[in-house]
């Protein structure tokens, strides 16, 4: 277990969590996964409604909550590495809009062609 930043972890390649966080990120905004979710809300409404016995409406709840915790998880992962992409994007702009006001190229302009694709990266 590790609290680095999820951009940091590994070095320039994804490790598994990484991929499956992806993955999963991707299949969450999708349309499946709304049906997905519309499914599982009509079997807890459908629970509640028939008057089933409190354990399938315990088991219909905690069924949500566990995918909800999941998704948290997941997001937040994918969440962060965006995040870290996007403000190594900025350094790197600031870096080389200062080496071009100076009249001097140097390891900024490499480091903002680095820099444009690296969520694909992290």
């Amino acid at each position: 277990m590790t609290l680095e930043h999820p951009a940091e972890r590994g070095g320039r390649r994804r490790g598994p969590f990484e991929r499956f966080a992806e993955r999963a990120s991707n299949f969450t905004s999708s349309p499946a996964f709304f049906g997905v979710c519309l499914l599982l809300v009509g079997i807890v409404v459908g629970v509640h409604i028939a008057k089933a016995p409190l354990t399938w409406m315990l088991l219909a709840g905690e069924s949500m909550t566990a995918v909800t915790l999941l998704l948290l998880a997941l997001l937040k992962n994918s969440e962060r590495r965006a995040e870290h992409a996007v403000q190594r994007k900025l350094d790197a702009i600031a870096a080389a809009l200062l080496e071009t006001q100076r009249g001097e190229a140097g390891p900024a302009q490499k480091a903002l062609r680095t820099a444009i694709g690296i969520e694909e990266q992290t």
